[in-house]
């Protein structure tokens, strides 16, 4: 009988320091739930799109890489674009050796097969040019020597590396682009994972002449949260020198529309700002 009533007892508290807890929490739910959302709202890329931005890095020619499959997929991710603000894009596809040898022949050919049907699906404010995202490769190193290069604009090209190693002649290669009169933009240095534990190596690149393009979907944790803290760091450290969508298809499109959280929102539309030389 004694434990029974210890027992009930204890129950008795149980359930009055629950009571307790619970009117807590409900006196203070509407501002956790205010707290809540605010950290969790993001800025529609829409709102931080500065006049006069021009995408540099994307694969809208379709057919031609790893990017868009057709025309109608082209012009829908343009008609995006055309709606949220952007008035021209330089779309890049890639230039790889056994992979994608895209000469720049048949890339301005594509160019213009999309550009005669974007007016009739009525997508006709924004601009479309090409240039190329060229690997860092053999084929490239021909080209560059040759000065058969499509660049972004006057002198400046879009260059990449094998996102595992770098190239071993990378001096050599950097020497020709040099001699050739460019000035060499490394497309996403935040997702080089050989880099990725050593900034000390992206001082070198940087002191060698490349400039820096920055993934706008890094940012979103697309490739992963390691590449994404690495994104973060490198915009605190102002290695970034421009930014790009680097969009292949809908669902990248979809994840760069969402946005921003409020504080890399602001950084990001201040860097964006660098690309209007381009406009």
């Amino acid at each position: 009988m004694h434990n029974n009533l210890y027992f009930y007892s204890n129950i008795q508290r149980v359930r009055k320091h629950l009571s307790c807890i619970c009117k807590i929490l409900l006196k203070f739910t509407p501002i956790i739930t205010i707290l809540l959302f605010f950290k969790q709202k993001k800025v529609p890329f829409s709102e931080i799109i500065p006049d006069n931005y021009v995408d540099i890095h994307s694969h809208l020619l379709p057919g031609i890489d790893d990017g868009v499959n057709t025309v109608y997929q082209s012009a829908y991710i343009l008609e995006q674009f055309q709606k949220i603000g952007i008035k021209k894009v330089i779309t890049t596809p890639h230039v790889m050796q056994d992979v994608w040898p895209n000469s720049s022949q048949t890339i301005r050919n594509h160019l213009d097969t999309l550009k005669e049907i974007l007016p009739t699906l009525g997508i006709t404010e924004i601009e479309i040019q090409t240039s190329a995202e060229y690997m860092m490769d053999d084929l490239f190193y021909q080209r560059i020597k040759e000065n058969d290069i499509l660049p972004l604009y006057k002198k400046y090209i879009l260059v990449e590396m094998s996102t595992f190693s770098a190239p071993i002649n990378l001096k050599e290669i950097l020497f020709e682009i040099k001699m050739a009169g460019y000035t060499p933009i490394l497309a996403h240095p935040e997702r080089y994972s050989f880099y990725q534990d050593d900034l000390k190596k992206y001082d070198e690149l940087k002191e060698s002449g490349f400039l820096f393009q920055l993934n706008l979907l890094s940012l979103s944790g697309h490739y992963g949260d390691k590449t994404k803290a690495l994104a973060n760091q490198m915009i605190n450290h102002n290695y970034i020198d421009f930014v790009g969508s680097d969009v292949h298809n809908y669902y990248q499109l979809g994840i760069l529309e969402q946005g921003f959280y409020s504080k890399v929102a602001q950084k990001v539309s201040i860097l964006m700002k660098n690309n209007t030389i381009f406009y």
